[in-house]
């Protein structure tokens, strides 16, 4: 690496750190109440954002079955692929969830 691109990278790492430790502006917004929604409401939120991507691809699958103009098979699978890979996600999500909750139960107090 030269010297200008260590220098770029060294002002840019300052920079972020500047950034990172002044506090946020008027406009930024941090929730850090207890129950103003937070991680539940985060994770409904991600829950129902996957519902709604299966039940846009089942739709989009039976519109393409019935032959509706418009529809086609390439948007099809894509649709698909897209609610399969975040039911997945969702579903790692919650093995670590699981996995996060039985170890904070099995420490000894």
């Amino acid at each position: 690496m030269s010297a200008p691109a260590i220098e770029s990278v060294l002002s840019q790492m300052q920079s972020l750190s500047r950034q990172a430790a002044s506090p946020p502006s008027s406009g930024q917004r941090i929730d850090t109440q207890v129950g103003t929604g937070g991680f539940t409401g985060e994770l409904q939120s991600a829950i129902h954002r996957i519902n709604e991507l299966k039940l846009d691809a089942d739709a989009k699958a039976q519109a393409f079955q019935a032959g509706t103009p418009g529809v086609a098979l390439n948007d099809v699978m894509v649709d698909m692929q897209k609610a399969s890979i975040a039911t997945e996600m969702g579903i790692q999500v919650r093995n670590r969830l699981v996995t996060a909750y039985k170890d904070v139960m099995n420490m000894q107090v």
